[in-house]
């Protein structure tokens, strides 16, 4: 992979921490791999040296030298997509459930990355070799739309609608409980969970803001569809917005419990579905919105459910 070299220019009134502001920028970098080029000087805070966590001010300007890869080993791989649209400058894809979006070692396989590769001429490569054309991502066990870019301008074009809030993203939830209203808006910062490993909690360590709208479609006794429009996207956002209002993301094993698992029918994962995503294409310059049609296991969990409160 060439070197890529990203400058930005600090807009923002609020000083904010180096790794935060670059995490912000370039979301499809871990803030491990940002802090580890901060500590290779790699990252320059008006022309010397940054630190991590340095509070960077209005007009400060940054620039981040991402280095080449060593060696180019990830492998492509021959699988099928659900491509709901294609052009010179991205993809839109319909993901299943139980892909990973991309792998954590060269060894890895079966991700989508091994699949676009295997798909795509070029891919961008803002998010390093193990992230090419990814902008943005979904959970293992979360199925719907994503949206991946195929150059680098279209990366960051796309990258900074989801930062800045452009972009609509409309989830579908089974969960166990019944929130006190019908709709509403959460508001709840979110941040590592001081118990380690892959948890995030409320208020945990390095708490930021997450913001999500929901509402209540449908409502069988104990279970519940909402519809749920995250603003930010913060790890596990959804999930934890949902425990916030009484309720638990069916099939969820690490925030959910044991108290789903009475659910009427047999649950293989969390019952969660990127539904939809709207952007403006960098290309073509106008409002697009896709759509993914509802996976099969999350139709029969929720005609279970139904066919359960009509037999009450």
């Amino acid at each position: 992979m060439d070197k890529s070299v990203h400058q930005f220019l600090v807009k923002e009134e609020k000083r904010v921490r180096t790794d935060f502001f670059l995490k912000s920028q370039l979301p499809s970098l871990s803030r491990s791999f940002i802090q580890q080029l901060i500590q290779k000087g790699k990252v320059l805070v008006n022309g010397r040296a940054g630190r991590q966590a340095y509070l960077l001010r209005k007009g400060d300007r940054v620039r981040i030298d991402i280095p080449p890869s060593p060696q180019l080993t990830l492998a492509p791989e021959p699988i099928p997509l659900d491509i709901l649209w294609e052009d010179s400058y991205l993809l839109v894809i319909n993901k299943p459930s139980e892909m990973s979006v991309h792998p954590v070692s060269f060894k890895q396989r079966g991700t989508l990355v091994n699949a676009l590769l295997y798909h795509c001429s070029h891919l961008s490569k803002v998010g390093g070799i193990l992230r090419q054309g990814i902008v943005h991502r979904l959970d293992k066990n979360t199925s719907g739309v994503m949206v991946i870019a195929k150059d680098d301008y279209t990366h960051l074009a796309l990258a900074a609608q989801f930062r800045k809030r452009v972009t609509k993203k409309t989830y579908l939830a089974l969960a166990r409980g019944k929130p006190a209203q019908d709709k509403g808006i959460i508001e709840m910062r979110i941040g590592r969970s001081p118990t380690g490993g892959k948890k995030m909690s409320r208020e945990g360590k390095f708490p930021r803001e997450a913001v999500t709208r929901y509402q209540v479609l449908k409502q069988w006794g104990k279970w519940c569809l909402l519809q749920m429009q995250p603003l930010t996207g913060r790890t596990h956002q959804i999930r934890l917005h949902l425990h916030s209002i009484n309720c638990l993301l069916v099939g969820d094993k690490l925030y959910g419990g044991k108290k789903w698992q009475d659910f009427p029918c047999k649950i293989e994962r969390g019952m969660l579905h990127a539904k939809s995503l709207g952007f403006f294409h960098p290309g073509e310059k106008k409002w697009m919105e896709f759509e993914a049609p509802l996976p099969l296991d999350m139709k029969e969990a929720i005609n279970s459910a139904e066919r359960l409160a009509d037999s009450v």
